[in-house]
């Protein structure tokens, strides 16, 4: 009996790639036929909803951006990739997860970093094209472990694989190249007593973990039914690691405090903004006189000529360190004079003059202080806010002591400087304390992002670096924050032009993530490499359909 035409077609499409064995016209079946007329194939309706597809991958990409200050909803941290994951796991192929991730990734750097606009314009995109090709292969590793119906196995190696190679990814954008660690999802739960904990035993890598761990236990939950018990041990591990840093990782041990100054002059631009600038700032370091002040620290690019070439300049600062009798840490936005370029220095001077102590800043922002490849892209400073000059960078991160006082026993502190955008790299500040510094403190001024979502974050990288190392950290001239990530008194605004003093409390415990560094990242290549390795030998491939015979008829069919 002859299957009807129309039945055939139907089978046809169910399963236009499957071979048929035995009976009339077995051998390898052909695609489904064109249509008829002779056309190209081309189906405009799959087009359509290929186009809006990836408009949807760019929008679920963008949507962690809103844990992040300034919206700052740190609990959607943990929801914030579901749409995205549920999204990849449907793609029909490898190539299309793969663009599925790579779309996200562009809607998530646009999203993280749209308030760069003013000083990149259009050249945005094509950035946010370049860094959204980190999450490409990220796309194929979630199609192959939680695609289709994940058996046990695969949905346990996605729980390990899938955090882990988004881990990776914050990796290799954190090169100072691509941009640096900004945006990094852990950095989202500065606010969390708990993710601060986590910090301390293996930095903002953790706290990444431990959030894309739990946005993939949920994905498993909804999926399928297969996988929903592995989803629910994963929820039960996360929630595990967590209660264990609540309440078996301590804060740090107080010990003294530090009396700081925190000096915010105010935004001033036009020819004359630097001597302004500085003039507004010898105005408040004045009205601190009286205080009882251990340190004093200026913002970035309060001075714009360097003092130890300008020896009414450096007696200038000294009479004014002298009047307020504390050291002055100030920032030096200008070409050294002993030597050629222009360098951003954090420079101390105490009362009796500059003391030599000097760090130049090490790690730039591209595009804002130098150009990556200026013969290539210095047409960009044509169309932004770009550095029209690249600026020197320093080759040796700084611990400066201070004079002693009464309120550090007598040792004198030591503190160790980062300027602005440093204060994003977790490994500079471990650096520092590992070179004995008991403060941290940032320079900066965040002047070019007025009234965006720039200040904001940036202020709240600061928790976590003192988190992770133990030690206070004072930003300049945003915040400060104890050896517990916690902050310190109110948050100053970067169009503020005002002084605050904090006393903070000082620490001397070694934290896990000082003692073993960044040891996540480790762990994350390891489960990574694993997993591919296992997946090229064929442990978690989805069987097959076996060969599909005719069934049989009765008479009654």
């Amino acid at each position: 009996m002859r299957i009807p035409f129309g039945s055939r077609e139907r089978a046809r499409e169910r399963d236009p790639g499957r071979t048929r064995t035995g009976g009339q016209g077995s051998g390898p079946r052909r695609g489904p036929a064109r249509p008829h007329g002779g056309g190209s194939g081309h189906d405009p309706a799959r087009g359509r909803r290929g186009v809006a597809r990836s408009l949807c991958a760019v929008g679920c990409g963008a949507l962690p951006a809103l844990a992040f200050p300034a919206p700052g909803l740190w609990w959607w941290a943990y929801l914030s990739l579901v749409p995205w994951l549920l999204l990849i796991r449907t793609a029909p192929g490898a190539r299309r997860a793969g663009l599925d991730g790579w779309l996200g990734g562009v809607g998530f750097v646009l999203a993280v970093h749209h308030w760069l606009l003013p000083s990149l314009h259009l050249f945005l995109l094509p950035l946010a094209a370049l860094l959204g090709l980190l999450w490409l292969p990220w796309g194929r590793l979630v199609l192959s472990l939680l695609g289709g119906s994940p058996s046990p196995s695969r949905a346990a190696a996605a729980l390990l694989a899938v955090p882990s190679g988004w881990l990776l990814i914050e990796l290799v954008r954190s090169w100072e190249g691509l941009g640096g660690p900004w945006g990094l999802l852990g950095a989202s739960q500065w606010e969390v007593p708990t993710a601060l904990r986590l910090a301390s035993v293996g930095g903002v890598w953790l706290v990444s973990l431990l959030v894309v761990a739990v946005n993939t236990a949920v994905v498993l939950l909804l999926a399928a039914p297969g996988p929903r018990a592995v989803g629910v041990a994963g929820l039960t591990a996360c929630a595990l690691v967590a209660g264990t840093a609540a309440w078996g990782v301590g804060a740090p041990g107080e010990r003294g405090t530090v009396r700081v100054a925190l000096v915010q002059p105010g935004v001033y631009g036009g020819p004359d903004g630097p001597e302004r600038r500085l003039a507004r700032a010898e105005e408040l370091t004045r009205s601190l006189a009286g205080q009882r002040l251990d340190l004093v620290v200026w913002g970035e690019s309060g001075v714009g000529v360097d003092p130890a070439g300008r020896p009414e300049l450096a007696a200038r600062l000294t009479a004014l360190a002298r009047a307020v009798d504390a050291p002055l840490l100030v920032n030096v936005d200008a070409r050294r004079a002993d030597r050629p370029g222009i360098f951003k220095s954090a420079v101390l001077v105490v009362p009796t003059g500059l003391t030599g102590e000097r760090y130049d800043k090490m790690r730039l922002v591209p595009f804002g202080e130098y150009v990556p490849a200026r013969e290539v892209l210095g047409w960009v400073t044509s169309v932004g806010k770009a550095a029209q000059e690249d600026r020197r960078r320093g080759t040796a991160p700084v611990v400066m002591t201070l004079p002693a006082s009464g309120s550090d026993g007598g040792r004198g502190l030591r503190v160790g400087p980062l300027i602005c955008f440093e204060s994003a790299f977790p490994d500079m500040g471990r650096r520092l304390v590992r070179d004995g510094a008991g403060l941290l403190v940032v320079q900066s001024a965040t002047s070019t992002f007025q009234e965006s979502w720039a200040p904001a974050q940036h202020a709240s990288l600061a928790a976590l670096r003192a988190a992770e190392t133990g030690r206070p950290v004072v930003h300049a001239t945003l915040t400060a924050y104890g050896p517990d990530g916690r902050r310190v008194g109110p948050v100053l605004g970067t169009d503020a032009s005002a002084v605050a003093v904090r006393e903070l409390p000082l620490a001397a415990t070694t934290t896990g993530y000082v003692r073993w560094g960044d040891w996540p990242l480790y762990g994350a290549l390891v489960v990574v490499g694993a997993v591919c390795a296992a997946e090229g030998a064929g442990a978690f491939r989805r069987p097959g359909p076996g060969p599909r015979v005719r069934r049989a008829r009765t008479g009654r069919g």
